[in-house]
């Protein structure tokens, strides 16, 4: 009896442990499987989504990139000339319309006379001992009529384009030919001349706080919305006068010039040029003035004549 008992507790006992073991055996078959299955589709998904991916990509990326050559297919667009760039025109009849310094500009001064000039001892010295029949002797009658005080002379100017880099100024006093050049730097070596090489620049509004690259001396820096002047500096000049009487100027002279236009209500056309003369031989500080030129519609009363020297 007891021996009948005994088996058949250790069959049971058996049983127990072979059931756990079979639910073990399952848990982590089932786990497994499922760890080997996900690893597998994850696997097997991830492959066919970037098949997939590249496929759809690859002709979307091509049709929509831009074509070879830049934006439109119109590649890099030129910079603009100068002439094409211009904020206002100057081109045209004008002439100059005298408000200020009658005494000085309409008749020649006597010698001597150098009010509002500010010379150093030297240059009084020079303009004390000015011979006009001299200048006359000796093929000097255009002193007067350089770059630093030409457009001072009462007189008519012609402004057109030589082309799409240089501003040609004519005067018909003096017959003489200024050209602004845009971009450009003098050759090496150029002799100096009355209206020696002048570079031109179309002023742009002042953007920040730092200052502009055109700095008037002895001027406030110039703000605004837009370009609203012609900015030109000569240097290589021929020595030559401020004034007719022999107030004079060296060939270390640089002329910085703005010229500002403007339209009045009525519809006439005007510019005002400031030209502001730095010469460290003659002069103790810049020499400031302001030409007013009012424009014409025609050709009436141009009319190229000689330098003189009276």
């Amino acid at each position: 009896m007891r021996s009948s008992v005994l088996m058949a507790f250790v069959l049971a006992a058996s049983m127990v442990v072979a059931a756990q073991g079979s639910a073990q055996g399952t848990a982590q078959g089932t786990a497994q499987g499922s760890a080997q299955g996900t690893a597998q589709g994850l696997a097997q998904g991830s492959a066919q989504g970037l098949a997939q991916g590249s496929a759809q990509g690859a002709p979307q990326g091509t049709a929509q990139g831009p074509p070879a050559g830049g934006r439109g297919g119109r590649g890099a667009q030129p910079p603009r000339t100068p002439r094409a760039a211009a904020p206002v025109d100057f081109t045209g009849y004008w002439v100059s319309v005298v408000t200020e310094d009658w005494r000085w500009r309409m008749v020649t001064p006597a010698r001597g006379d150098f009010a509002g000039v500010p010379l150093n001892a030297a240059a009084r010295t020079i303009g004390q001992a000015w011979d006009p029949a001299k200048d006359e002797a000796e093929g000097n009658q255009c002193k007067a009529y350089g770059a630093a005080g030409i457009m001072r002379v009462p007189g008519r100017l012609h402004i057109t384009w030589q082309d799409d880099t240089t501003l040609k100024i004519e005067t018909d006093q003096g017959t003489q030919t200024r050209l602004l050049q845009f971009g450009g730097k003098p050759a090496a070596g150029i002799k100096p001349s009355w209206q020696g090489y002048s570079s031109a620049n179309w002023e742009g509004p002042q953007r920040g706080s730092n200052p502009p690259d055109f700095t008037p001396i002895a001027l406030n820096p110039r703000e605004g919305t837009r370009g609203r002047s012609l900015e030109v500096v000569t240097t290589n000049l021929r020595a030559g006068y401020l004034r007719k009487n022999g107030v004079p100027y060296s060939e270390n002279t640089v002329v910085r010039e703005y010229f500002d236009l403007s339209t009045e209500r009525n519809g006439d056309t005007w510019f005002v040029v400031t030209t502001i003369v730095e010469d460290p031989t003659y002069l103790t500080q810049p020499f400031v003035t302001s030409t007013n030129f009012k424009k014409q519609p025609d050709a009436t009363g141009f009319s190229p004549n000689v330098c003189s020297v009276r």
